[in-house]
């Protein structure tokens, strides 16, 4: 399992790569991989407005179909269009193919996502 130093993780699997009060968000490499080959990718419209929590997207896999949540309260910025036209590249680069990026409303909800170190220790507890 690949986890990068530098993101910010949730328990839901999603990463956040926070710059100046905005974030990237894509899943991590161990949902991709516990979802298997991913099919099909649903993402929100921009300027949508989100609470934590609240889904943001749909993954569907040949095993599964999975929500996405997003970790902190925020605005839709950008989608990644690529991901919708080829789903497959999450599972190919997971923390390249992000699939939304926010700008942040509460920077004081990143309090609550976990470091690498964290998330590599829940995802051993998962297993």
């Amino acid at each position: 399992m690949m986890v990068l130093k530098e993101l910010l993780y949730s328990k839901d699997h999603e990463w956040l790569k926070v710059e100046n009060g905005k974030a990237y968000i894509g899943i991590t490499d161990y949902a991709q991989k516990s979802l298997g080959n991913i099919v099909y990718v649903e993402l929100p419209e921009i300027e949508t407005e989100l609470s934590a929590g609240d889904s943001f997207g749909v993954i569907e896999s040949v095993k599964a179909a999975s929500d996405t949540y997003i970790p902190v309260d925020g605005k839709i910025l950008e989608v990644n269009e690529e991901v919708v036209d080829d789903p497959s590249l999450i599972n190919q680069e997971p923390y390249e193919n992000w699939m939304i990026y926010i700008e942040i409303k509460d920077e004081s909800q990143l309090k609550e996502l976990m470091s690498a170190e964290e998330y590599e220790k829940y995802c051993s507890k998962e297993v």
